[in-house]
């Protein structure tokens, strides 16, 4: 999920597989396709071919704000093709050093595009990979359902109000508590709620961060879905997470991407840190 106008995602694809010792986290099954959101705004993107698919990818772009051009163009660096035959103009444009994706040819692309969900300044995509336009649209109409219109306003007034959460609460982990606690389900600013958006000034100035905590939680199951929702919250929210070395990548892939992380030793004793602390044990 993105939260700046005028970027659009595309979710690069390695077609490669890596070994353990390239994966630092201790994963071995990487994920296919890494998600990122590029800004196009007035930038040039090719797109080579005719008929329904091509014009589709031009609506695509003109809408993320590209500037779309032919084969012809230096400049572009990104490039869709939308032809029967892709394989002379694939390799000239691989030759070039563009990044390509070619329409309903997953096998053949450096990237895929999303099926995309947009709330103003929210963007949602999701992706399959490849795999299955169908079931990706499917996912995002269920999410339309669930995403209020509001949202966008809800987002647009948070980054209007960086300076005042930065004078309110200095400290980055306060912070942090505080907007986990107000977003939370039935929270203040719940953005599944229509009416969090006109809240904003009001938390702003009566909203408190939560207390850090520091929990220990012992695992059931190596299979993460076997997770409780409070466990799964705790994990979300952990600033720092020691746990057992036993302790699946599967369960520590569903912690903050940007959470610290240390190994449990034998007889290890208290930890200070001034956050959220998470105690991952394995029976």
């Amino acid at each position: 999920m993105a939260t700046s106008g005028r970027w659009w995602p595309i979710a690069s694809n390695p077609r490669r597989s890596v070994p353990p010792s390239a994966c630092p986290t201790g994963w071995t099954d990487p994920v296919h396709s890494l998600p990122l959101f590029h800004r196009l705004t007035d930038q040039p993107v090719m797109v080579v071919g005719e008929g329904e698919a091509a014009e589709a990818k031009r609506r695509l772009l003109e809408r993320a704000g590209a500037v779309v051009v032919g084969e012809d163009d230096p400049r572009a660096r990104i490039a869709f093709i939308a032809m029967a035959d892709p394989g002379d103009c694939l390799a000239r444009l691989k030759a070039r050093g563009l990044l390509v994706n070619v329409v309903d040819r997953p096998e053949l692309c450096d990237f895929t595009t999303p099926s995309v969900l947009e709330r103003g300044p929210v963007l949602v995509a999701v992706a399959t990979g490849g795999a299955s336009a169908g079931l990706a649209k499917a996912l995002r109409l269920r999410l339309e359902a669930l995403l209020p219109q509001s949202l966008g306003l809800l987002a647009q007034g948070l980054a209007d109000a960086r300076q005042r959460l930065r004078e309110k609460w200095s400290d980055g982990g306060e912070r942090r508590r505080a907007l986990d606690a107000a977003l939370a389900d039935g929270g203040m600013l719940d953005p599944l709620d229509e009416g969090s958006a006109a809240r904003l000034d009001q938390w702003l100035v009566h909203g408190e961060a939560e207390p850090f905590w520091h929990h220990d939680m012992m695992l059931r199951s190596d299979d993460p879905d076997d997770l409780s929702l409070r466990e799964a919250r705790w994990l979300g929210q952990a600033d720092l997470i020691v746990h057992d070395p036993a302790v699946p990548p599967a369960i520590l892939a569903r912690a903050r991407a940007d959470a610290a992380r240390s190994v449990l030793e034998a007889g290890q004793g208290a930890i200070a840190h001034s956050g959220n602390v998470l105690v991952i044990r394995r029976r």
